[in-house]
């Protein structure tokens, strides 16, 4: 079954297993917690292990998933950063008779048709729940409600807004972290301005970010890898910032092809226009896949991130500007 977030609410307990997946890793973890609270599921019968371990830890995880608890209660295996590869396990584990547990399989952006979407989509008694970007809709909802039910906000200008669902959306637990900060900082005013955004969106990481994701698209290589260079020494993973640029592209395809020039902080507009000049909707979709299987490579190969990263960045801002001087000739 295909899931969305009311069936995940109403039907988590009737379930044998679960798919979450998405390149939102902070709203993949933010539903495998809500599928423990929900299941009142208590430390001692939750069994977690990455899908790398499911051979060498097999007999445990048989052992964890289909015995009745010894403390009483439901019990809950979890296993994270799956991918097709993994599907024909899981799927036996899933379909065992003596299953005990409830299996929680927890993974990134997986194409349509792959093994694991396949069996938890079309699978009885299973379900698969997509975990996408926000979209400037989606992600200004979110931002109206956490803080209306955190701090009480009665009004956000329409400048902290943008500048918000412009810094935003890529990764939603990093969303709700920020939301917290500027909650606390706003504290009785009961209003949310741009200058409490800017103070509480780090000035320095937000700024690095925007010049990082949009020179790169923009073709401006020195400010691409120099941006880069600084999220580096402020410790921002390559995961994360893998899932930022994956957000960026999609945020850009859908301008290219829908025409949908998606709410812009006023410093970035230019070079989003400039990319929306120079990226062809194939070369994006060709991006999109490469950035799937550099997520999967940095999970995967042990090589280091860092280095993956930058090789990456700078092959791809060297492209931007190849398509920019190409355009500019034509």
């Amino acid at each position: 079954m295909k899931w969305k977030d009311a069936d995940f609410k109403n039907g988590i307990a009737n379930i044998r297993a679960l798919l979450i997946y998405g390149p939102d890793a902070g709203q993949v973890d933010e539903y495998c917690d809500s599928a423990i609270e929900k299941l009142g599921i208590e430390k001692d019968n939750l069994f977690a292990l990455d899908s790398d371990e499911l051979r060498e830890k097999q007999d445990a995880l048989y052992a964890e998933a289909c015995s009745p608890s010894m403390f009483g209660g439901r019990k809950m295996v979890i296993i994270s950063n799956a991918g097709d590869a993994s599907a024909k396990q899981i799927a036996e584990l899933v379909e065992h008779s003596g299953l005990c547990a409830t299996v929680i399989v927890t993974a990134g952006d997986l194409r349509a048709g792959g093994g694991l979407r396949t069996m938890f989509e079309g699978g009885d008694n299973v379900a698969a729940l997509a975990c996408y970007t926000d979209d400037a809709r989606s992600l200004a909802t979110i931002i109206r409600s956490e803080l209306s039910a955190a701090a009480g906000i009665q009004q956000i200008t329409p400048d902290a807004m943008a500048y918000m669902t412009s810094h935003l959306g890529g990764d939603r637990g990093i969303t709700r972290g920020f939301l917290t900060k500027i909650a606390l900082y706003v504290d009785d005013k009961r209003i949310v301005e741009l200058s409490d955004v800017e103070k509480c969106l780090p000035d320095t990481g937000a700024a690095d970010m925007d010049e990082f994701l949009y020179s790169l698209t923009a073709g401006h290589i020195q400010q691409t890898m120099t941006a880069l260079d600084r999220l580096l020494y402020d410790n921002k993973e390559p995961n994360m910032l893998v899932r930022m640029l994956d957000g960026h592209f999609k945020k850009l395809q859908n301008a290219v092809v829908n025409g949908q020039l998606p709410r812009l902080f006023w410093k970035v507009e230019d070079k989003f226009r400039q990319a929306m000049r120079i990226w062809s909707e194939t070369e994006i979709a060709n991006v999109l896949i490469r950035l799937n299987e550099l997520e999967r490579q940095l999970r995967t190969t042990g090589m280091p991130g860092e280095v993956l990263l930058r090789d990456f960045a700078l092959k791809l801002s060297l492209r931007s500007a190849k398509f920019a001087i190409n355009k500019r000739r034509n």
